[in-house]
């Protein structure tokens, strides 16, 4: 393969002996490196040309430098605030001014007249309003949209004069400067021949410059397209097809260079694959099958996927070369800063600013980011970690700057100092910025080389926003200076050093432009992706630009289209991949130009991947008992078994493991949102102590009502102890706590109801009273020891009640228990808890049956219903609520078989199949 490159130098070295006045200007930097090494191939002595990028070019040309895009933005914002009398902000003024610095620089690079233009928007803003009967009505968005768009013409020329008096400016000022001092530089450069390689589409002043340079009959121009594409009225000869028809260059000079390469033969494979990932993993696939990279190329038409591919580049890769820049925001140092910010928006937000706490999950995640964890001693790594603990376990929402500063007293003073100040009151922004770039000092001092670039280039950008403070005190408060900085890390990217010549090419769409390869790998071939989306981020409508002859999505899909071809024209092994899936915007169908290419050649195959699936059936967890475990459950039976440890065991045995033989409590999470167990404990306390002075006493209307002033106080008190350190007077706890208070009131309301009725005669026999008893078990060498606490047990009306409250919902249907062969089902375990009170309660009074007996639950959430008891009758069959002996004996009867499995050892612990949580 001849690439374009190679094929082009040898038609010049034809006509050019001597390049020490030749200069060769080109699409990018890249273009120039493989240019500058064919020709070193090409010629044993002499001199290199000068070569230029067509971005150095139009710089020389102009006199003026480029200025960077945050520079750009403070300057704009000065020219902005004094033409404005109510500005805004610096941040919201940010989210728009990109747009419109976009807009002029487009208008610039076309050299439209910017007075016409900004008239004509205005006008066709005004026709908007314009109504026959004057009835128009405008919103309020409206008029300032309106407004704003009659102010772009304000805008335009301060800041275009601003700029060209510092001789900086943007990409398009440059331009249209360039076009105003080109005929100085032609004469200037007289002696010089000038090479434009590689170029298809041109703005109108690089159409007037090229122009300008070719008419100094001194010059050649090499296009790069295949006549197929220029023989026809294919989109990718578009651009090329229109110079050669409209420039006076063409009616003396033939048109250089066409190929005929893109016929010949290739071998081309059209791979659909399902997501972005598998994409990228079989490209990494194909790449394992090459010896030699010299001549490869990975393109990656979107290239947010750099990180996933970064991560899937086959072994066989010894170097590589990388085009496009890391995104930033993927880099662990961001993650950093965000948290340092973070800090402090949330201390501003919940109010702490004065006294200078910070939220507890900004701190953790401070302090547990890798890049300040390893700066601390083990002992240090340590003191973090229980702090984190401790946090949980007295339910710390806010954390102090001396509790933080507890935790750094082994470490160096460096350290200390650094992380230390990182928690001082904020300031001002100035003084915050130097918190950052110190804390980016600090952590620059052991660290690997490529943490040091991802840390020297938020060092440098850092450094420039203080400097830029400094002048113009554009931040006014830290929210503005995160809201800029989260814009900012967006779009900025970490550029790659590499050595442009040796091993895989990585690169973007727009990179490819001039250099040729034989294999070639394109991924993301998506319509939606190449070409992009006809979405425009613009302020100038779309009829606008077709009238003054701005690019719009028409043209840049002209582009792609030429990339696309462009890039397949000399290659031998292609590969197309594209995205199956139908799972964001544009994805699933492939890319027109694919289409194209199917339809323009019959050799293609074709293939559809998915990622291997390797079917495995997934074993239920499954813990045999070995001696240990014995023990273990030996001391519990010694100990009792609740019933909510036996319903645990009944519904998972491997959670029953995990609690009762491995003894693992739950994580102590911050309670920031009342948990709902709290709230059930809370109700039960603020109960029992209600109800605790009247055990032994029969209950009257007059005691209840006196209950009812007393509980939210109660309500209040217990939620002070169960919820430590937590604050119940605002928000989601406001209302939770207001919960508590109307469950506690509603039910003493239906106690009231109740003894309204002076035939109802309700006596108190014991509230939260420590039940338990021993069983017998044929087959355990050992008796096994029942224990529960039972929430209540009264005497309504001669009948003797064991109740158990719930705040959860509870209903009929789930106390129903006809037989007991089917106990384990998990609809009857809360029928098996109340069971097992009553059982206990018999036992441990030695209970003769004689008066009646029945056990149930009061469903907080279910009051209407009342006392819920268990009921023995099947479906639409006369309730059977009493208990009897014989009942609590076929129950037993059948519990004793679920325990004799617990302390069987030829039984595992073994997870149900049919699990829900």
């Amino acid at each position: 393969m001849q690439s374009f490159i190679s094929e082009t130098l040898d038609s010049i070295l034809k006509t050019t002996k001597s390049f020490e006045n030749a200069v060769f200007i080109l699409p990018s930097q890249r273009a120039k490196v493989f240019l500058k090494q064919t020709l070193k191939d090409k010629i044993s002595v002499g001199f290199l040309p000068e070569a230029l990028n067509i971005e150095q070019f139009v710089q020389q040309v102009s006199g003026i430098e480029k200025a960077d895009s945050i520079q750009l933005l403070f300057h704009f914002y000065t020219i902005y605030k004094n033409l404005e009398k109510d500005p805004d902000s610096f941040d919201t003024f940010s989210s728009w001014a990109f747009t419109v610095l976009q807009d002029f620089n487009e208008i610039d690079q076309h050299l439209v007249d910017t007075k016409e233009i900004f008239v004509y928007i205005r006008d066709i803003e005004r026709l908007k309003k314009w109504s026959v009967t004057g009835t128009f009505t405008e919103t309020e968005f409206m008029k300032d949209h309106y407004s704003f768009l009659e102010k772009l013409n304000n805008f335009y020329p301060p800041l275009y004069q601003f700029l060209l008096e510092r001789k900086i400016g943007y990409q398009g000022l440059m331009y249209r400067e360039a076009c105003s001092n080109i005929d100085g530089y032609i004469e200037k450069n007289a002696h010089k021949k000038f090479f434009f390689i590689g170029f298809n589409a041109l703005n109108k002043a690089e159409e007037f410059l090229f122009q300008k340079v070719l008419e100094s009959n001194n010059s050649e121009i090499y296009w790069d397209l295949d006549a197929l594409f220029f023989n026809t009225n294919h989109q990718a000869g578009t651009f090329i097809r229109k110079y050669k028809k409209e420039w006076k260059y063409y009616e003396k000079n033939p048109l250089k260079t066409l190929s005929t390469s893109f016929s010949g033969p290739k071998n081309i494979q059209i791979i659909g694959a399902s997501k972005n990932t598998t994409q990228i993993k079989y490209a990494g696939e194909i790449l394992e099958n090459f010896k030699d990279f010299k001549n490869t190329a990975l393109i990656l038409a979107d290239e947010t996927l750099l990180p996933i591919t970064l991560n899937s580049l086959p072994k066989n890769i010894n170097a590589i070369n990388i085009t496009m820049g890391y995104p930033l925001k993927d880099i662990p140092t961001t993650s950093l800063l965000f948290s340092v910010f973070q800090l402090f928006v949330s201390q501003e937000k919940l109010q702490k600013t004065i006294v200078n706490e910070f939220y507890h999950k900004d701190v953790v995640r401070f302090l547990k980011h890798q890049s300040v964890y390893k700066l601390l001693s083990d002992k240090n790594s340590a003191l973090v970690d229980n702090f984190t603990e401790e946090i949980g376990k007295e339910n710390l929402i806010f954390i102090s700057k001396a509790q933080i500063e507890s935790i750094l007293i082994d470490t160096t003073a460096s350290v200390k100092s650094g992380i230390s100040a990182i928690f001082n009151s904020y300031t001002t922004i100035n003084e915050f910025l130097d918190r950052i770039l110190n804390l980016i000092a600090l952590l620059k001092e052991d660290v690997t080389t490529l943490e040091k670039e991802y840390l020297f280039r938020f060092y440098t950008a850092f450094t420039q926003l203080k400097t830029l403070q400094t002048e113009y005190e554009y931040f006014t408060d830290l929210k503005t200076l995160f809201l800029f900085f989260k814009q900012l890390i967006s779009s900025e990217t970490l550029s790659f050093q590499g050595e442009p010549l040796r091993g895989l090419q990585l690169m973007g769409m727009l990179e490819t432009r001039v250099l040729d390869f034989e294999n070639i790998i394109l991924t993301s071939t998506n319509e939606g992706v190449l070409p992009a989306s006809s979405q425009q981020n613009s302020f100038i409508p779309f009829d606008v630009k077709i009238e003054f002859g701005l690019p719009t999505f028409k043209e840049k899909d002209a582009i792609f289209s030429y990339h696309f071809f462009r890039l397949l024209q000399r290659a031998k092994n292609v590969f197309i991949l594209y995205n199956t899936e139908h799972d964001v915007f544009g994805s699933g169908e492939k890319s027109r130009f694919v289409t194209q290419l199917e339809m323009m050649r019959d050799d293609i195959i074709y293939k559809n991947i998915s990622p291997k699936v390797i079917p495995s059936k997934t074993a239920l967890k499954e813990i045999p008992k070995n001696k240990v475990t014995f023990e273990r459950l030996k001391e519990l039976a010694e100990k009792g078994i609740s019933p909510s440890a036996l319903t645990n065991y009944l519904y998972n045995p491997v959670s029953f493991y995990k609690q009762k033989i491995l003894k693992i409590k739950e994580f102590d999470d911050v309670e920031e949102t009342v948990a709902f167990n709290t709230l059930g404990t809370v109700v039960h306390e603020a109960l029992d102590e209600l109800y605790t002075p009247f055990v032994g006493r029969f209950l009257s209307e007059e005691n209840v009502s006196k209950m009812e002033k007393e509980a939210n106080n109660l309500v209040k008190k217990h939620f002070k102890i169960q919820f430590k350190n937590g604050d119940i007077s605002t928000g989601k706890n406001r209302l939770i706590s207001e919960v508590a208070n109307r469950f506690v009131s509603n039910f003493l309301s239906k106690e009231k109801e109740l003894l309204k009725d002076k035939k109802n005669k309700l006596k108190i026999i014991a509230t939260e009273e420590n039940l338990s008893a021993e069983i017998i078990i044929e087959g355990i060498d050992f008796p096994v020891k029942l224990h529960g606490q039972v929430d209540r047990v009264d005497e309504l009306n001669g009948v003797l009640r064991i109740i158990d409250y719930k705040t959860g919902m509870v209903s009929s249907a789930n106390l129903r228990v006809p037989e007991f062969e089917n106990l384990r089902d998990e609809k009857h375990l809360k029928a098996i808890q109340v069971l097992l009170y009553a059982y206990l309660f018999t036992k441990s009074k030695n209970y003769n049956f004689i008066q009646p007996l029945e056990a149930g639950i009061y469903s907080f959430k279910n009051l209407n219903s009342g006392f819920l008891p268990i009921d023995f009758a099947l479906p639409r069959k006369k309730p059977e609520t009493n208990i009897t002996a014989e009942k609590l004996e076929e129950f037993i009867t059948e519990l004793k078989i679920y325990i004799k499995e617990i302390y069987n050892p030829e039984i595992d612990f073994i997870e149900p199949a049919d699990l829900r949580y």
